[in-house]
């Protein structure tokens, strides 16, 4: 068990968290939300704490019309910081495409009040 523990502590790295973003960035900038995701996902497993890798699976979840698991990225992303105002967002989005319309609204209002000029919350 120790082991194990010593193996995960070794495999956490910022830096290479951040180059599988970027190649998930560039995936999904190229249409290829499968792909973006399996980096995303390599990403975390890197840096379990970045909240821009969550929020960009987030939205490839969106994008592969997975409201549940976009729901819950977005709700990892409010864990790790309350006034993260893009999450809230994309947690509307995602609840708009589960058909969820009250707690959508919710969402964006509560994003309005931490940023009353947010764009996507107002839209």
């Amino acid at each position: 068990m120790a082991k194990k523990e010593a193996d995960a502590l070794a495999y956490l790295d910022a830096d290479k968290a951040v180059e599988h973003k970027d190649k998930g960035n560039a995936l999904f900038k190229g249409g290829d939300f499968p792909a973006a995701l399996k980096e995303y996902d390599e990403g975390l497993r890197r840096d379990p704490a970045n909240i821009s890798i969550y929020s960009n699976r987030c939205l490839a979840f969106l994008k592969l019309m997975e409201p549940v698991r976009a729901l819950k990225d977005a709700e990892k992303c409010l864990e790790l910081d309350p006034k993260f105002i893009r999450a809230y967002s994309r947690k509307g989005d995602a609840h708009i495409l589960a058909k969820e319309y009250h707690k959508a609204l919710e969402s964006f209002e509560k994003g309005l009040a931490i940023d009353p000029e947010d764009a996507d919350c107002k839209k």
